[in-house]
């Protein structure tokens, strides 16, 4: 199955490596159904290719992905059938297993080697995504932020902070919502590598092609290899227990009332501000620098 035209673009831009590129710049590459599907689609079709040993995971526009498009699920607009679905409990851990959950892990788990190329936000479940690719380029301009737990929430589907930036860093950075930028990210080990705007595309590509010399069957080993060292440090039965962990949260009192506060307000950005102006919510801690997206 090949992505529709509009929402991702595939394309192979030097031997053994493919690009695909997500391409909602307009709504800063928020990924709703089509994108999350055509994104699975253009992973697969990389997969399935033999030529190809390298994936390049881009984004139109000044941001890689503000995170997951809410506005059928705030009722903003028509719902598609897996928003339809959140209408239970049962339907909505079927839409983020299969949706969320499951497709990220299939960039995690591609026998290729992945690199993200981020510039701008990349916030959310953008960070999410650009996490599940074995390297991150990012521009000097880039920044990763998860405000979610502000919102209420636990996080994203699969909290990936602990394992990329340290459990106490991960906790600060959770807890608060500010942002990380791209120097910080890089020494954090979040980032491999941190370049000029103007020099992304092309920096991320010669990475592609140095590593594509590798033939894939050493590259997929030793790929594998290194998942299988977190994995017995413990990150699949993390990943998972805290999609459980998310799960539960969303039932909770405390998120429902910030979903219909939400739809009231007509954006998350609105509430985030209305419950911080509030007196009893004021964020009193300094030094924050950018904040918002999308979950």
């Amino acid at each position: 199955m090949k992505p529709r035209t509009g929402t991702v673009r595939f394309a192979q831009p030097a031997r053994h490596v493919a690009r695909v590129t997500l391409q909602r710049p307009k709504v800063r590459n928020a990924q709703n159904t089509a994108l999350i599907e055509d994104l699975a689609a253009a992973i697969r079709r990389a997969r399935d290719d033999d030529e190809v040993r390298v994936v390049i995971l881009a984004a139109a526009g000044p941001h890689f992905s503000s995170g997951h498009d809410l506005k059928a699920q705030m009722g903003l607009e028509a719902p598609d059938e897996w928003r339809r679905m959140r209408s239970t409990a049962e339907g909505r851990y079927r839409h983020e297993r299969e949706m969320y959950f499951d497709k990220c892990l299939e960039i995690h788990d591609l026998p290729k080697v992945t690199i993200a190329q981020v510039q701008g936000g990349c916030i959310a479940a953008g960070m999410m995504l650009a996490c599940m690719c074995d390297l991150i380029v990012a521009s000097e301009d880039a920044f990763f932020a998860n405000p979610v737990v502000r919102m209420t929430a636990a996080g994203v589907e699969l909290l990936v902070e602990p394992w990329e930036i340290g459990f106490r860093k991960a906790k600060e950075f959770l807890f608060t919502g500010e942002s990380i930028d791209a120097r910080e990210a890089w020494r954090l080990g979040l980032a491999n590598r941190v370049v000029p705007r103007d020099e992304l595309a092309a920096e991320t590509l010669a990475l592609a092609r140095r590593i594509a010399e590798v033939p894939l069957s050493t590259l997929r080993t030793v790929k594998d290899s290194i998942n299988q060292a977190q994995d017995f440090a413990g990150k699949g039965h993390s990943l998972r227990y805290h999609f459980l962990a998310h799960q539960f949260q969303h039932s909770t009192k405390t998120s429902l009332d910030a979903l219909d506060e939400r739809r009231a307000l007509g954006s998350v950005r609105a509430m985030v501000a209305a419950r911080d102006a509030r007196p009893t919510g004021r964020n009193t801690a300094a030094g924050g620098k950018r904040r918002g997206g999308r979950e």
